[in-house]
């Protein structure tokens, strides 16, 4: 999927993260998932028509509305000069719903609904769980290709030809966009949790473009989170755990960039900046996802973001040292491997930091350049730029760039 409005009206890229998903979620709902294409394709034309209108004509009063409006009547209208709609297509779902007449219902309760069941449809077992994330990222949170596979750090058109395939699966499936089932959401909530769960981390730190933070794709993550936590099927003890850390980290987007958008490193953010009321949320989720004794990725990273909120005491890496190494032995990955060991350097020392992270010779990866730099600072100046320019290399991300070049600069004047 690619955004048709991202060169135009500043409103409108806003309007399309925020707006598109919901709108192809209810006319997905409409035509059948079969057809998630026409769905697709109204919004598309939708937003299309906003940017031809718009700069002529002045944004209208309510600019949300005016998109649904439009929907609705394109919606109309290609129901009108479809008469195959109504001959073929209908009749293969084998059902009588679908009306030329019938009007499109866009109101919160049928966005939250279609939403709800289009991420649990799109999360089809007879795809591979990389394949449902992918598929999910693009379809109900607005990602495009270039997005995904930074997120996967896979090759764009690996990610698209996975993207082919789990879009055929779809259309063959013939899921219903219906009252979901105890029995679909216990088969396919992991993968809903794991798709929110990278679109909040490609938020949180951006990999590629232009912002370390994209505060967009974090509040669709807490959005997304938050509908599975009001449904009683879907607030399960997972979800609340993903709710927390997402809240947790939210609290902190403020203090980690600075006015030209720059990172800010945890130990000189502002706390004035953190927000009290997601922290406090986040408190909130994390009691509610420890009510039984299951022990999730979520609820350890979630522990681990609670206490980089609280206070620093003497024993406050201690505790984050130990919540890795759970989670490392739960769920490896390079990422958690590579902030496991900050944790261990901040325990043991630089120097004991600098071998536990040289064992784990992710050569390919910028963090592992970037953490190397930062741990060889002080020690060897010289190792320590050579790691921050082959980070620069790896990067994508436009502002880590610059950040790590101002490191290296600050490093070169050092005596």
């Amino acid at each position: 999927m690619e955004d048709p409005v991202a060169q135009h009206h500043p409103l409108l890229p806003h309007l399309f993260r925020q707006e598109y998903v919901k709108m192809t979620a209810v006319l997905s709902r409409h035509f059948g998932l079969q057809n998630i294409e026409i769905a697709e394709d109204i919004v598309s034309d939708t937003f299309l028509k906003a940017t031809e209108l718009w700069s002529s004509q002045g944004i209208p009063p309510n600019p949300t509305a005016w998109l649904y409006t439009v929907a609705k009547n394109s919606t109309k209208d290609y129901l009108k000069r479809h008469t195959l709609f109504e001959t073929q297509i209908k009749t293969a779902l084998g059902t009588g719903e679908l009306q030329a007449e019938q009007e499109v219902d866009f109101t919160l309760q049928t966005i939250t609904d279609s939403q709800l069941a289009m991420i649990f449809a799109v999360c089809n077992p007879a795809n591979s769980t990389e394949a449902q994330i992918c598929l999910a990222l693009q379809i109900l949170c607005g990602f495009s290709v270039e997005e995904i596979a930074a997120a996967f750090l896979s090759k764009t058109e690996t990610i698209k030809k996975r993207l082919a395939r789990a879009r055929a699966n779809l259309r063959n499936d013939n899921f219903q966009i219906r009252q979901l089932q105890a029995e679909t959401i216990q088969s396919r909530l992991d993968t809903v949790l794991r798709t929110i769960y990278l679109l909040f981390n490609e938020g949180y730190a951006s990999s590629s473009g232009n912002h370390l933070i994209r505060k967009d794709l974090c509040s669709e993550a807490m959005r997304l989170a938050l509908i599975l936590t009001e449904n009683k099927l879907t607030s399960t003890a997972k979800a609340n755990a993903l709710l927390a850390l997402i809240c947790f980290q939210s609290s902190r987007l403020d203090a980690r960039e600075d006015h030209t958008g720059e990172a800010v490193l945890f130990e000189q953010q502002d706390k004035h900046l953190w927000s009290r009321e997601l922290i406090e949320k986040g408190n909130y989720y994390l009691i509610n996802a420890c009510s039984g004794n299951e022990v999730s990725k979520y609820h350890l990273e979630a522990a681990i973001a609670y206490w980089h909120t609280t206070p620093t005491d003497d024993n406050k890496w201690e505790h984050i040292l130990q919540l890795y190494n759970q989670l490392v032995i739960l769920e490896y990955s390079p990422i958690t491997a590579l902030n496991r060991t900050f944790a261990f350097a901040r325990v043991y020392g630089k120097t004991q930091g600098i071998q536990e992270a040289e064992k784990l010779t992710l050569e390919d990866i910028n963090y592992y350049h970037s953490l190397l730099g930062y741990l060889y600072t002080g020690i060897d100046t010289g190792k320590a730029i050579k790691h921050y320019q082959k980070a620069v290399t790896l990067t994508k991300s436009v502002s880590e760039k610059k950040t790590l070049t101002k490191e290296i600069e600050r490093l070169m004047l050092t005596p």
